[in-house]
């Protein structure tokens, strides 16, 4: 079978494996896609703290089971499934104590193990989601990152009408938008120094800020009558970011930092202080939220495949990493058709 191997920093190579025989209590399933996610970017730029090449990579992907090792009757062949990607220890303090989804030390597929850009993938059946019908492969490769925003939501303590603003307009940025619309926002405002990224935004109905223009504090500001606003999310990961989210944000509001900060960055725990506010973070998801997200998708499926701008054939992937690197393309989520 055929499959994206990361080899070496900024190098990937499509490569021949043998299929993999699933062991018992595993099925194994035909890919149809795999999501490219910012941590693989990292791992291709040769920044990642954990993979190590040679890895298959991609932890954002679902298809169709072909075969099953013993089982509970659960599946059959033939069903479309979403795999849960996380893989814990069992044994350390977070998994002992309910919460295995941060756990000491916390593996993926396609960091820590080989992954799912490729034809074939064998997983364990009880991580298994079954994808409604009414959902199509497209909008369910989107599964993943949405169990990332259903988290996020859950620890931020979104109420519906809360005033909200999103720092990052890539993929995660504008699925918390899709979500929060659906939740009831009563306004969101995004910030992006892309444009085209901007552009799609409005089309879901948030209002934009190109910060390359304008001051996203001054925007919040005049937008809520030097108030600020009920939640932030902080999707981008950025140095600026983590020093506005305070200004951003009301007195006796939340902020939840929902992208990942690579490197310590300044905060303003002052702002904290007298302003009381709640500062939290959201990391991944739990397997309910995971199966939460799988649910959701059929609600918001058109919305889910709209953010979905590029689909590379597996046998041309060693250049999708190219393709986001370029500015004259507007990508957001990027798919590998592993089919």
């Amino acid at each position: 079978m055929k499959t994206l191997v990361y080899a070496a920093p900024e190098k990937v190579e499509v490569r021949d494996m043998p299929v993999p025989e699933p062991k018992e209590g595993q099925v194994r399933i035909r890919v149809s896609y795999c999501g490219i996610c910012g941590s693989d970017i990292g791992i291709f730029a040769g920044k990642h703290p954990r993979a190590k090449a040679p890895l298959v990579l991609g932890h954002e992907f679902i298809g169709t089971i072909e075969s099953i090792n013993g089982g509970s009757g659960r599946f059959k062949v033939g069903d479309r499934v979403s795999p849960y990607p996380l893989l814990s220890c069992g044994h350390c303090f977070a998994c002992k104590t309910g919460i295995p989804h941060v756990c000491q030390t916390l593996k993926l597929i396609g960091i820590d193990v080989d992954g799912g850009i490729a034809e074939y993938v064998t997983c364990d059946e009880n991580v298994l989601f079954k994808i409604d019908d009414e959902v199509s492969d497209k909008a369910a490769a989107v599964i993943e990152p949405l169990a990332v925003i259903v988290r996020t939501m859950h620890q931020a303590r979104f109420q519906t009408r809360d005033t909200t603003a999103i720092i990052g307009a890539g993929p995660i940025g504008i699925l918390t938008g899709i979500v929060l619309k659906h939740a009831g926002a009563s306004r969101i405002i995004i910030s992006d120094v892309d444009e085209a990224r901007l552009a799609m935004c409005r089309e879901f109905g948030f209002e934009t800020v190109n910060v390359k223009n304008e001051s996203m504090v001054d925007y919040v500001n005049k937008a809520t009558d030097h108030v600020g606003v009920d939640v932030v999310f902080e999707c981008s990961g950025s140095e600026p970011s983590a020093l506005e989210v305070t200004k951003l944000c009301r007195i006796g509001g939340m902020i939840c930092l929902t992208g990942v900060h690579k490197v310590p960055h300044a905060v303003n725990l002052q702002d904290v202080n007298f302003k009381e506010q709640t500062l939290v973070g959201s990391r991944v998801y739990t397997l309910r939220e995971f199966g939460q997200a799988v649910e959701y998708a059929k609600e918001i499926a058109p919305e889910l495949e709209k953010i979905v701008t590029h689909i590379v054939p597996l046998a041309e992937s060693e250049k999708v990493f190219d393709l986001i690197k370029d500015p004259s393309e507007m990508t957001v989520k990027v798919l590998v058709d592993c089919r």
